[in-house]
C-alpha cells in the first residue's frame, strides 16, 4: 500500500498587511477632506490612491496564499488572484536575490520556471525569502 505523501507548505500575506492597507485607504481621503483648501484635484488624487490601496488589500484578502509547495510541485499566484501550478520538472531554479539600496537591504525569492519568473518578497510570504528558498529546495524530490 502506498504511503500518503507528506503535506505541503504554504506561505501567505501576513493578516495585518491588508488591514493596514485598508486603514490607509480610509485615511487618505479623510486626510484630504480634513486638509481641504478648496483644491478638488487634491481630493481626487487621494481618492484614486485610496482606491489603489483598497484594490491591493482586496487581492491580499481574496488570495492570501502566494506560494505553496508539495511533493508534486509548486503553486504560485498568477494575475490578480489566479493560481499557476508548476510541476517540479518545470522549475529550473529557486534563488534569492539580495540587494542593498540607500542603506536598506531587500531580498526577493525567485522561482524560475523557464518561460516565467515568479518573484516574492518578505511581505508576500510572511517569512524570510531565504528560509522559503531552503524549504523549497528541501521539498523538491531528488
Amino acid at each position: 500500500m502506498r504511503q500518503p505523501e507528506s503535506p505541503g507548505r504554504q506561505w501567505r500575506v501576513p493578516p495585518a498587511l491588508p488591514a493596514l492597507k485598508l486603514a490607509g485607504a480610509v485615511a487618505l481621503p479623510a486626510l484630504a477632506l480634513l486638509l481641504d483648501v478648496g483644491d478638488r484635484v487634491q481630493l481626487a488624487l487621494a481618492v484614486v490612491a485610496a482606491a489603489g490601496l483598497a484594490g491591493w488589500a482586496a487581492r491580499d484578502l481574496v488570495a492570501p496564499v502566494r506560494l505553496a509547495v508539495d511533493p508534486e510541485g509548486v503553486t504560485v499566484i498568477h494575475g490578480f488572484a489566479g493560481r499557476r501550478r508548476l510541476p517540479w520538472a518545470a522549475v529550473e531554479r529557486v534563488t534569492v536575490d539580495r540587494r542593498a539600496r540607500l542603506g536598506l537591504g531587500s531580498a526577493l525569492l525567485e522561482v524560475d520556471a523557464g518561460e516565467s519568473l515568479h518573484l516574492f518578497g518578505r511581505h508576500d510570504l510572511g517569512a524570510d525569502p531565504a528560509d522559503v528558498a531552503e524549504a523549497l529546495r528541501e521539498a523538491r524530490p531528488r
